[in-house]
């Protein structure tokens, strides 16, 4: 039997993105980033590449250059008021970019970020910032965030301890990163890791690289380049210009895990030499014990990040991080458990919906996730270590109230916005179970 009909579907027009995308270029090595960003130019002759040269920033001087397929078309120094990279963000290069493409509106751009500076930093200006008045994305769509990795310098610059002063990189007289934050900091925030260069590498060491970058950033898109005497622009800028990879809605590191997104995997067994640890406690840390095993966790990591909560401190989430030999830990703010019901609105939705999943009946939503990524470290030797550092069963029964009275090492450390309002909030000693 056949079946007519004579009832017409209509389907809505799909909407189509008309702002220029913008591929944002980050890495410590100066000449793979460019080298990459040479790629793209030669692979789109409409492309438009942004720069900045800040290494007079601490005078004031910015140099702003803007190339196409045929050569420089903007080359300009820019004087600014106040020599940071916030306001070389805030002042010049977003204001670039809404310029560039309203003046170009058919020509995409990439923005090669200078050595020094942590995309995350670019992304927090835009969805911060406004031109004229209007938000940046009003003119342009972040569309990837890509890291180049230098293959040949790449675990160099992640086990030194040089500061970024040390090398004559700091963007201001308060600058006091280590060079190995800068480099990591990049590579996880990416959505797309490349790494490049580097033919001399033998199949262990090139293996060992690509291993260690899965475990520092496991969400990202990773790709490998510039092996070879030539390269695929076509191929490769396929890869890494309009892929949508970029999450504007993506925490920052620190509260990665409070939002209930992983911060490393889980893999305790050496691959070429890399180890990722991820440990997991709702117990508390005893300050001291935990302020004395600091030296030995960050001896030996190339990286540490997470979160944790100090017994002397239920209130706080403490956000922890380590690389280049140092440890830096601060406020994350205020546990869900520890605030009153209708201050949870101030939290986002993710936060919120995570706790929920684990809720604890006595701990709330107090709890520790740690992760160390680093070659040939002793996986059990570091669980055992943590493990020491919180709190006994003895200890776990005197209580909330004997806790913060225990000798602490960390006593004003992490300062609550609003610890100074005793009628912002009432701190309860459990979870509203």
């Amino acid at each position: 039997m056949e079946v007519t009909t004579n009832a017409s579907i209509t389907v809505p027009p799909v909407e189509v993105d008309s702002r220029p995308a913008v591929t944002v270029l980050s890495g410590f090595s100066v000449a793979a980033a460019h080298a990459v960003a040479r790629v793209l130019l030669a692979a789109d002759d409409r492309l438009l590449l942004v720069s900045h040269d800040i290494t007079a920033i601490r005078s004031g001087v910015v140099r702003r250059t803007v190339r196409g397929a045929t050569g420089v078309v903007e080359d300009a120094e820019v004087g600014l008021v106040h020599g940071c990279v916030p306001c070389t963000l805030r002042e010049d290069v977003l204001p670039t970019l809404v310029r560039l493409a309203r003046s170009r509106p058919d020509a995409d751009l990439v923005l090669v970020l200078p050595p020094v500076v942590e995309p995350e930093a670019l992304a927090d200006a835009c969805a911060h910032c406004l031109v004229d008045g209007a938000p940046v994305t009003d003119a342009v769509r972040l569309d990837s965030f890509v890291t180049v990795v230098d293959a040949a310098r790449v675990i160099d610059d992640l086990a030194c301890t040089d500061d970024l002063r040390h090398r004559g990189l700091h963007a201001a007289e308060n600058d006091h990163r280590a060079v190995a934050d800068v480099v990591v900091r990049q590579i996880e925030y990416a959505d797309t890791v490349l790494l490049w260069g580097h033919p001399e590498a033998d199949g262990f060491d090139l293996a060992r690289l690509v291993t260690l970058l899965h475990r520092l950033a496991p969400w990202a898109t990773h790709l490998i380049a510039g092996q070879t005497a030539t390269v695929d622009c076509t191929g490769l800028a396929a890869r890494l210009r309009r892929t949508g990879r970029h999450d504007a809605g993506k925490p920052g590191m620190l509260g990665r895990a409070l939002e209930g997104f992983p911060i490393a995997v889980h893999e305790p067994v050496s691959d070429c030499g890399v180890v990722s640890v991820v440990f997991r406690s709702r117990r508390p840390f005893h300050p001291r014990r935990l302020h004395g095993a600091l030296e030995d966790l960050t001896g030996e990591a190339l990286r540490g990040r997470g979160h944790l909560w100090i017994a002397s401190q239920p209130d706080t989430v403490v956000g922890f991080e380590s690389a280049g030999g140092g440890a830096g830990m601060g406020s994350l703010g205020y546990w869900l458990a520890a605030l009153p019901t209708h201050r949870w609105d101030e939290a986002s939705d993710h936060r919120r919906l995570a706790a929920d999943l684990d809720w604890d009946p006595y701990y709330g939503d107090r709890h520790t996730v740690l992760a160390f990524v680093g070659l040939h470290l002793d996986a059990a030797a570091i669980t055992e270590l943590l493990t020491g550092c919180l709190l006994t069963d003895a200890e776990i029964a005197d209580g909330f109230d004997a806790w913060r009275q225990l000798p602490d090492p960390f006593a004003g450390c992490f300062p609550l916005a609003d610890s100074d309002d005793p009628t912002a909030t009432e701190p309860s000693d459990a979870g509203d179970e």
